[in-house]
């Protein structure tokens, strides 16, 4: 049978001295060549290197600074107290609340348990805050506290996915490519994607900031939570100068050659990763030299430079945005409390409530909060009711609860010094203004400038978008 499909036959590539004799513009002259001259920081166009792009409305945000609290913060310890669990301890949940919801770990029977924390409100807003999140109340009237958050998912893993990527599954883009996707990148310096992590381990893992389907120039690039945050940067001894010049020459020779003639979008994806890894040479220092800062700067965040910590990575995420990069994720794990709640909410706002606080009040002082969104949540909530386990050595914990949770956001287009829906009276159920992880999606990419119905990228035959086919913009967040 014929079929009219065509026939492609790779065109004969160039010989060896054919290469070595060629006198074209290679990789290094890209990216080492002209970066002394002030054009150079100007954005760059084509597939390699994606300049700004224009998106379907005027955007309130140009950035995002995205706090993820993995493991699930409880919210009935943190935003949403409930006497009522305090004055109903060690007694069921009524049946009428309970429904046929089922649990991994605990009992169907289980007691509930009341906060071990007290509540206060804060600024001319009133904002509900936890004790362990007290300094957080500096900024409450920036903030905008949405405690109807709801999610299908059940475990760490695909609600961590569904929250980043739109999918309780691997292999969709991240909501970092999305943005970079459809914005293009403001940096030429630095990649226009950045993650970092201050915990021990995410149950979502790398899919978190995969670019999925999406070419793979949109992948986050992580960033590790140290002195040094980009490994391999420094140029190795004996590979200076002219010799490190000539191979990147080369190799960016090799790689356009090979594009023109298999027309593979990753090998675009490896140039500009190349053009980016050579200017972060000469970026990455002056980026990294948080000393720079001053003492009151390091004091606002808690933030020793020398020492990993939720802090440093904060304070590193505002310099970032400040050079032109689109989107930040910092990952701070180990919310996840089956056992002692209290002792594990205590440890985490330690580690993260004072350098939350002084991200917004940073961005604020330097201008910067208007056009930058930062977002802060976990996956899920944490259920009123006790998870206590003898057998795997666990006590007075939460369990998982996707029925309701909290998120905050600051800056960027959102209505702050408000907070937006409610739960019963045991913080089970939503009780007004049910916002999905795809109503948040659908309004974070209409701050950025797009309608998320139309942010679309066609894989297999089909259009995809970052909220699937669900989700709407929630018009009560925005300013």
């Amino acid at each position: 049978m014929q079929t009219n499909q065509p026939v492609h036959v790779a065109a004969p590539g160039p010989n060896r001295r054919e290469i070595l004799g060629g006198l074209g513009l290679g990789l290094g002259g890209l990216a080492l060549g002209d970066l002394g001259r002030p054009e150079a920081r100007a954005p760059l166009g084509g597939a390699a290197t994606q300049g700004p792009r224009a998106p379907h409305h005027r955007p309130r945000a140009r950035a995002v600074i995205q706090l993820f609290m993995a493991g699930a913060p409880s919210q009935l310890d943190l935003f949403d107290p409930k006497p009522t669990l305090t004055e109903l301890e060690g007694q069921p949940l009524p049946p009428s609340i309970l429904g046929d919801q089922r649990y991994a770990f605990i009992q169907r029977d289980a007691g509930v348990l009341g906060s071990r924390f007290d509540f206060a409100r804060h600024g001319d807003s009133g904002v509900v805050l936890g004790s362990p999140l007290a300094p957080l109340g500096r900024v409450a009237d920036r903030l905008c506290v949405i405690r109807s958050m709801h999610t299908d998912q059940f475990n760490h893993a695909p609600a961590q996915l569904l929250m980043n990527t739109g999918f309780g599954q691997p292999g969709r883009p991240s909501m970092g490519s999305w943005a970079v996707y459809g914005l293009g990148s403001e940096s030429r310096d630095l990649p226009a994607y950045v993650v970092m992590s201050t915990g021990s381990g995410l149950s979502g893992g790398s899919a978190l900031w995969s670019s999925g389907f999406m070419p793979s120039r949109f992948t986050g690039v992580r960033f590790r939570n140290g002195k040094e945050p980009i490994l391999n940067v420094a140029t190795p001894a004996g590979f200076e100068g002219p010799v490190q010049q000539r191979t990147f020459d080369l190799v960016g020779q090799l790689n356009r050659l090979r594009s023109e003639v298999v027309g593979d979008p990753e090998i675009d994806s490896r140039i500009a990763a190349f053009e980016t890894a050579a200017r972060l040479q000469v970026a990455a220092p002056e980026l990294t030299d948080l000393q720079s800062e001053g003492a009151a700067t390091l004091a606002l965040y808690g933030c020793d430079p020398d020492k990993p910590s939720f802090a440093r990575a904060c304070l590193l995420a505002r310099r970032l945005v400040e050079r032109g990069v689109r989107f930040v994720t910092i990952f701070h794990e180990g919310w996840d409390a089956h056992s002692d709640v209290e002792g594990t909410t205590v440890r985490n706002c330690n580690a993260t409530a004072q350098a939350s606080a002084a991200l917004v009040e940073d961005l604020a002082r330097r201008g910067m909060l208007d056009d930058t969104l930062v977002v802060w949540g976990g996956e899920f909530g944490r259920t009123p009711m006790v998870e206590t386990n003898p057998a795997l050595g666990r006590k007075l914990g939460r369990d998982h609860h996707p029925q309701a949770f909290t998120m905050w956001l600051a800056g960027g287009g959102i209505r702050a010094g408000q907070s937006i829906g409610a739960t019963d009276d045991f913080g089970f159920h939503i009780t007004e203004d049910p916002i999905h992880v795809y109503d948040l999606q659908a309004t974070i990419l209409h701050l950025l400038g797009f309608d998320h119905e139309r942010l679309t990228f066609r894989s297999a035959g089909r259009d995809y978008r970052l909220t699937d086919v669900h989700g709407g913009v929630v018009q009560r967040l925005l300013a």
